[in-house]
């Protein structure tokens, strides 16, 4: 095989994964939007709320509860623009407003009112720990992404976009394993979400660090 032809495979393999991975970023985003249009208009015995009923009482967990389900499902949207080489290169000014948005989304908005919830997770302190873990390393990756952008340190900027995204994913990933554990084994109900509590973020970021890993 000539050079030009391997290089028309390696190509269309590339555009092939593309259309893949962007195909079910999308069926899960348009998942994720099913589920954030059950709390609209606001229902406090909604959905996930029908198991959270003591908590829903207290007005600091309303609130935060409300912030992250309807920030949350943005920074999962406008987040995947981030990675657009022709966004990036044709119009960096919009590059830059995406950017600014998913991070102060998250700083400001989802990732606090994702550590309130955190703090009153299912399954006990495990799953506590790791919801609030979670937020605080949210909050940090998109935090340095942003520094390291206002330094022009643009290797760095990028790895930390990959870390805070892939936590934004964590949001699919989370209920993906936790369908496959319902599916696979008979474990306790209390038992899977300790489980998919860690499963949801840890394995994202270990692809993510692949992936800077690789680029490098």
């Amino acid at each position: 095989m000539t050079k030009m032809n391997m290089f028309g495979v390696v190509t269309n393999r590339k555009i092939i994964l593309k259309i893949l991975l962007y195909g079910l970023l999308g069926y899960f985003s348009y998942l994720m939007i099913l589920i954030t249009i059950q709390y609209i208009p606001i229902d406090f015995k909604a959905a996930f709320l029908g198991i959270k009923q003591n908590e829903i009482e207290l007005p600091y967990y309303r609130l935060a509860f409300f912030i992250h389900v309807y920030s949350s499902i943005f920074t999962l949207l406008i987040g995947f623009f981030q990675f657009s080489n022709t966004i990036r290169k044709r119009y960096p000014r919009l590059h830059r407003s995406i950017g600014k948005f998913y991070i102060g989304t998250i700083v400001i908005l989802a990732g606090p009112s994702g550590l309130v919830m955190g703090y009153h997770a299912n399954g006990g302190i495990y799953s506590q720990i790791s919801f609030c873990l979670l937020s605080i390393l949210w909050i940090y990756f998109s935090l340095m992404a942003y520094k390291y952008a206002r330094a022009k340190k643009w290797t760095l900027h990028k790895n930390f976009i990959y870390r805070s995204y892939a936590l934004t994913l964590s949001a699919i990933s989370l209920r993906l394993f936790k369908w496959i554990i319902v599916g696979t084994f008979a474990l306790p109900p209390m038992d899977t979400y300790q489980i998919v509590s860690w499963l949801g973020w840890i394995v994202n970021l270990g692809i993510a660090e692949f992936i800077i890993r690789f680029r490098k």
